[in-house]
């Protein structure tokens, strides 16, 4: 960005020379232009000269560039853009297409932030810095390919970008080169040992490899740096650093067992004021996985009765034991609900089926299940919460739900068999929120894959107690695409989610003993050598076929590469 901002200083320069307000430009001038500025008085001067109505056309242009320069530092894109898009109505120019992208980009508009990046190149010349912000919003679609020529284009043309240096080995690590990948950051943390971010990847790539006290180590120094000293490149988002230092050794903590440093981390970056898409998704997971750790931390009461062990992981009614044996790094792991025997709701008689079916089909490829059959409530919540705790220690966590589901303000919610839908304000604690399930699993270094066997419709409708043998609890609207985690950010890496049906549309529970969905599912899904996507595939023709056009499945990955449930 420090070159691209040459050109608008050159022109800065020009615009205090005139007698005009002399006094009053000689004071505000600097303050606006200059990017070393505190923002809160950078964004005053540029108002003052904005209110002044003495400038027109390029050089208010410029006015419009700083003061969304300020903007930016204080992390509100939506004025970052409206700032941008006048000066570019005012003059093109390729810093300000730039600056926009980079604020699109940070909100998770990446399409949006791409195209800026294109006419900011098509402005010429060829430009470091924004092959390389073009890179990462590449990167950020899942598009890994063109996120590592991007960067090639920035390191030839700058051989000494530490940023794409490390952002190609976060390419090719999505893209399991972890050689290459280690490679990369190890070079840009030689190009710069006082940067955070290479650390924090670095930590990334040791929990892959398991090796956890690498990570902590990493992850401890980033933090120490990033706190020493924040950095100040304007087109890093505020706190973000200290923010993703905090999440990784966390992660790494929990994934070792050592839950009291994990929860002080995650209560740490939960502390902090996110203002980027990134860093709001990493606290939905610090929100999340702090909960389960400081149930695992919680003493059990000395009168309480010893632990049972149970035969078999199918429970009905209730949540199955939590396993004594611990994860470890390379398990696969699978949590299988069945819903069906609804009290208040019409009955459906095939998720238990289903469930059954899948979990099956589960473990006869080597996934270690918990299997749960028309739980209420409390167990749900119970079987989900142990699910999720062992999840931080396996390399595929796996997520399979038969039964209801129905979307509430945007967000999407799986339904107990005891809960009674009604209006008011505490209906949705009575449910299980499908946005903490993902962002629970939020974690680039494992593979999370999400299928709900449920319907997408609105429990408000006076139709609830009245639905038909669908799994649709009311059919006239439907669940939205979750493509976001709670806060807004974007779906996490290393993730597959997949619904029995599109979008607006219900999922039939069957005439047979099976849903279309499942029956398809629990046929193809120990295939070997298919890959995942490969098997939705198959999964959704079946199902087209079977239902006659009713019925189209949907899916949306963010997966790092091939991922093969059954082996080749």
């Amino acid at each position: 960005m420090r070159r691209l901002l040459v050109a608008l200083c050159l022109l800065t320069a020009a615009l205090w020379a005139a007698p005009a307000f002399a006094q009053a430009r000689s004071q505000l001038g600097p303050l606006c232009t200059t990017d070393t500025t505190p923002p809160d008085q950078m964004i005053d001067a540029c108002n003052k000269i904005v209110a002044l109505k003495v400038f027109r056309g390029e050089q208010l242009a410029t006015i419009y560039f700083w003061r969304a320069v300020g903007w930016n530092k204080k992390g509100d894109y939506s004025k970052v853009i409206a700032d941008t898009t006048e000066a570019i109505r005012l003059q093109p120019s390729q810093a300000v297409y730039n600056l926009r992208g980079s604020a699109y980009y940070d909100k998770g508009d990446y399409d949006i932030a791409i195209a800026d990046f294109d006419d900011a190149l098509k402005l010429g010349p060829p430009d470091g810095t924004i092959f390389h912000n073009r890179g990462n919003a590449w990167r950020g679609k899942g598009d890994y390919a063109k996120a590592i020529a991007d960067y090639d284009a920035t390191i030839k043309l700058q051989p000494k970008s530490t940023f794409s240096f490390q952002n190609r080995g976060i390419a090719k690590e999505a893209l399991g080169d972890l050689d290459g990948a280690l490679a990369d950051i190890n070079q840009a943390i030689r190009l710069d040992p006082t940067l955070p971010q290479p650390l924090i990847n670095r930590t990334a790539i040791w929990r892959v490899r398991g090796d956890l006290d690498r990570a902590i180590a990493d992850g401890s120094e980033a933090i120490r740096l990033a706190k020493e000293k924040p950095p100040v490149n304007i087109m890093t988002p505020p706190s973000s650093v200290l923010i993703s230092g905090y999440i990784h050794r966390a992660l790494a903590y929990e994934a070792k067992g050592d839950y009291a440093h994990a929860r002080d981390d995650y209560k740490a970056t939960l502390a902090i004021v996110a203002s980027d898409a990134g860093s709001k998704a990493n606290q939905a997971t610090a929100k999340v996985r702090l909960s389960l750790v400081t149930d695992a931390l919680t003493p059990i009461p000395r009168d309480a009765p010893s632990p049972v062990p149970q035969p078999a992981p199918q429970q009905t009614g209730t949540a199955p034991a939590p396993s004594a044996t611990p994860v470890t790094p390379g398990k696969r792991l699978a949590l299988v609900i069945g819903n069906g025997a609804y009290a208040h709701v019409k009955a459906l008689p095939n998720p238990a089926n289903d469930a059954r079916a899948v979990a099956r089909s589960l473990r006869d490829i080597g996934f270690t299940v918990s299997e749960g059959i028309d739980l209420d409530r409390a167990a749900m919540q119970k079987v989900t919460r142990d699910f999720l705790r062992e999840a931080a220690r396996t390399q595929v966590a796996l997520v399979y739900y038969a039964g209801h589901g129905v979307q509430v303000d945007g967000r999407n919610y799986l339904i107990p068999v005891d809960v009674e839908l009604k209006p008011g304000a505490g209906m949705t604690e009575a449910m299980i929120d499908m946005d903490t399930i993902m962002a629970g699993l939020d974690d680039q270094v494992r593979t999370n894959i999400l299928i709900f066997d449920a319907c997408r419709n609105n429990p408000m409708a006076q139709q609830v107690a009245a639905a038909g043998t669908n799994r649709g609890i009311e059919g006239a609207s439907g669940l939205a695409a979750p493509t976001s985690l709670g806060a807004g950010a974007t779906l996490g890496a290393g993730t597959l989610i997949a619904f029995a049906t599109a979008p607006g549309q219900v999922a039939l529970d069957g005439e047979g003993a099976n849903s279309p969905f499942s029956a398809a599912l629990s046929r193809h899904l120990g295939t070997p050598g298919l890959e995942v996507q490969q098997m939705l595939t198959r999964v959704r023709a079946e199902v087209v076929s079977s239902t006659k056009n009713k019925q189209v499945p949907w899916s949306n990955s963010s997966l790092l590469g091939e991922v093969y449930l059954a082996e080749k």
